[in-house]
């Protein structure tokens, strides 16, 4: 019988490159959410019944350990920028990322990976980092065999990072950022992907750092996108006070009204985590290590940008009338 592998969070940007990966290899992916109905474009990864997603709670123990039965190895994808609320830092980055872990070692599964984020510290001023940490000590705690993945901000076609500044700068000539000084290392997710079924097929083993090619600041990478997309706009970097106080008031808006608007715009956390660089540490294991070279992300950013640009599709071909134009 082929191997079955359980990726808890499965269906989130990055799980969804793991599972079609670990069914095009043939082994069976069971994938553990929240929401399995909302899951149901996964199936089409593998053949008929290879490719499941199933409920899970990776705060419960016995939800999870019923997402794990007979599983050979265990990937935990899910993460959460959210600090408050039921599925807060420490619920689920924090003890969630250690229950899993435990309940693999409990259960023998063979291979354990985990995916942290560049930046996770315990001594990190956002919460956010300090919650990764925790998880990564909780997860050798339990399984010191584990494989565990600190990737940097991810881009690919579902990414929150590209398509979210691409689609503000549909509207008005203005495109405010925070940390415009920052410097980034943005990761292709199916690179990340590729590291997770290293760790998977037990390749891989010990702490890896996932960065791209290429470093830049968070402005330049703005602004390789505004080429991208064929956009002019003037990029105002908010100092770091306004930005906190943004962050809070949003914040404090979001608690006034019980969570009935989570505050997705800028939280004061993420604005702490701003301030810190997102690149890979001199020394660390990288995705060379696993022999996978990291892709750029102008190969990639073309493909999945162009929805944004003033005549989405149809750009190259007005662009291409226009020549005939001038020279006809």
């Amino acid at each position: 019988m082929s191997k079955l592998v359980t990726i808890y969070g499965g269906s989130g940007f990055l799980g969804r490159y793991i599972a079609r990966r670990m069914a095009k290899k043939g082994w069976r992916v069971r994938v553990a959410v929240r929401r399995p109905n909302e899951a149901l474009f996964v199936k089409p990864y593998g053949a008929v019944g290879q490719v499941e997603p199933i409920l899970c709670n990776i705060r419960d123990d016995a939800s999870v350990r019923a997402a794990m039965i007979g599983a050979d190895a265990v990937v935990n994808c899910v993460g959460t920028f959210d600090k408050s609320g039921k599925n807060n830092f420490e619920a689920v980055q924090a003890e969630g990322a250690a229950r899993i872990a435990r309940i693999a070692a409990e259960t023998g599964v063979a291979s354990l990976v985990h995916i942290s984020a560049i930046g996770a510290s315990a001594d990190a001023a956002s919460r956010y980092s300090r919650t990764k940490a925790e998880g990564e000590a909780g997860v050798l705690r339990h399984f010191p065999g584990a494989t565990i993945l600190r990737p940097s901000v991810m881009f690919g076609p579902e990414d929150g990072f590209f398509n979210r500044f691409a689609s503000m700068a549909r509207f008005g000539p203005v495109l405010s950022i925070v940390g415009g000084n920052t410097r980034f290392q943005p990761v292709y997710v199916d690179d990340v992907a590729q590291a997770a079924v290293a760790g998977i097929e037990g390749r891989a083993s010990g702490t890896y750092e996932l960065g791209g090619p290429d470093v830049a600041t968070f402005r330049d990478w703005i602004r390789q996108m505004l080429t991208v997309i064929l956009r002019r706009r003037l990029i105002v970097n908010l100092p770091f006070w306004i930005a906190s106080i943004m962050g809070n008031l949003l914040d404090f808006g979001s608690a006034l009204t019980g969570r009935l608007f989570p505050n997705k715009i800028l939280t004061a956390d993420q604005v702490k985590t701003l301030k810190v660089d997102n690149v890979v540490a001199d020394g660390a294991k990288t995705l060379s290590d696993l022999g996978i070279a990291p892709t750029p992300a102008g190969a990639v950013l073309p493909d999945y940008l162009w929805r944004f640009r003033p005549s989405g599709q149809y750009d190259a071909i007005k662009a291409s009338a226009k020549n005939l134009r001038q020279h006809g």
